[in-house]
């Protein structure tokens, strides 16, 4: 038992006094526990507060939670499919001509999940791939053009600026131990769209198939399943090795190389960035020639600026990638979430809301009860639970799966789950 000593105790039950008077001189107002609780408490030590859990008396359309009616700041992880409606692969890729002709196409070339010159079907920006050369290479420079503007050696430039450490000059991929590793001076960069990944992807649920022209396939994964994580500026980054998730069965995933014909690594994979680097001279041998690297500027630009930009993305075989994928059929990914979480108990007692504000509970003209059983024996039917502020503005609404019966003899507990 608490005890109030001296003047504050005179102190006390002059604020108590203030605030009964004021709630019994304005009409319709209920007295608010939470109020008288609260007052008490400025007066109590802090092992010696009262509890919050009562209920406002009177007959009020608000009810405040108790500390016992909430269940706030829970997270949990939740993963999904990263494509359009929530699946998780990727079958056919499709490319705009429109975007493929304009200025964004010296940098990346973006695929969609349908064709987006069919009006109304849906199409959207999955992901886009992008070819970048450290050395300029694939792209004219001003020797050869005086608007040339250098992008194989810009987006080489930009990923290595937002993926590698300030002491690192290259990507570097995996090249026949731990500790070696090959330096590429060009990439192919799939860069995931902002919107489908979200906060992360999910390491160990990647599955990129590949097929070129000549009939090559190869299935990148990456290889985070019992391995040491590297950590850089850009978050966790793993190696993309050939293998197989086995999906559907118990079995874990399986890794056949991890480096192509050549001794060199296929590629990284930076899930905190939605981002997979490829390594073109892999690609190469293991898919199809006409994915490897830039080994010259390029020389024979025609005189149409215009035809110029519109070659440059075949040139640099942003679009073979494309096609490799589409022809793969295959591109699994997932992304993870960490979704905040909120539980709200509604608890309705046997005296509660057993009326309803509807207009058609009473008659129009004299505000009588249209049956004249609601009087006694009111049945309502909750539907809706509506959280508001300390202000009465509604904040969210949840809706119940079916009409839930309320009368004097019934209590209902309703619980409300928010997710951001």
């Amino acid at each position: 038992m608490a005890i109030v000593r001296d003047n504050r105790g005179a102190l006390l039950a002059s604020n108590l006094s203030k605030y009964l008077a004021g709630a019994a001189n304005t009409s319709g107002t209920p007295i608010d526990t939470h109020e008288i609780v609260k007052t008490v408490n400025q007066f109590l030590g802090t092992k010696e507060q009262l509890s919050h859990d009562t209920a406002t008396i009177g007959n009020s359309v608000y009810k405040k939670f108790g500390e016992n009616d909430k269940v706030i700041n829970k997270t949990q992880v939740v993963t999904s499919g990263i494509w359009s409606g929530d699946i998780g692969s990727l079958g056919n890729c499709y490319t705009s001509s429109t975007q493929v002709a304009a200025v964004s196409s010296r940098y990346y070339i973006d695929a969609y999940n349908d064709d987006p010159s069919v009006s109304g079907n849906g199409a959207e920006v999955q992901f886009s791939v992008a070819y970048g050369d450290l050395n300029g290479y694939g792209v004219p420079d001003l020797t050869y053009f005086d608007s040339a503007i250098n992008s194989s050696r810009a987006v080489y430039t930009q990923l290595r600026n937002v993926l590698l450490n300030p002491s690192d000059q290259y990507f570097s991929v995996y090249s026949g131990s731990k500790s070696a590793s090959h330096n590429l001076t060009s990439l192919y960069a799939i860069n995931i769209n902002r919107a489908r990944y979200r906060e992360r992807l999910d390491p160990g649920n990647l599955s990129l198939t590949l097929e070129g022209t000549g009939g090559k396939i190869v299935t990148l994964i990456d290889d985070s399943g019992g391995t040491d994580e590297n950590v850089t500026t850009a978050g966790r980054v793993y190696n993309l090795v050939s293998g197989s998730l086995n999906v559907g069965t118990s079995a874990a995933a399986t890794i056949n190389t991890y480096t192509a014909s050549n001794g060199q690594g296929w590629g990284l994979f930076y899930p905190d960035m939605g981002i997979l680097i490829l390594n073109p001279k892999a690609l190469e041998l293991g898919v199809d020639g006409k994915l490897s690297a830039a080994t010259a500027k390029y020389i024979n630009v025609p005189a149409d600026a215009d035809k110029y930009f519109n070659r440059i993305s075949s040139y640099s075989s942003s679009l073979g990638v494309i096609r490799a994928i589409d022809r793969g059929g295959d591109f699994q990914v997932r992304r993870t979430e960490n979704v905040s979480t909120s539980h709200y108990f509604v608890r309705a007692n046997n005296r509660e809301y057993n009326f309803s504000n509807n207009p058609s509970f009473v008659t129009g003209s004299t505000g009588q009860f249209i049956q004249t059983l609601f009087e006694k024996d009111p049945h309502v039917y909750v539907t809706t639970v509506g959280l508001y502020d300390d202000a009465h503005e509604l904040l969210a609404v949840a809706k119940t799966s079916r009409p839930i019966e309320k009368t004097f003899d019934k209590e209902v507990a309703i619980k409300v789950k928010l997710d951001f």
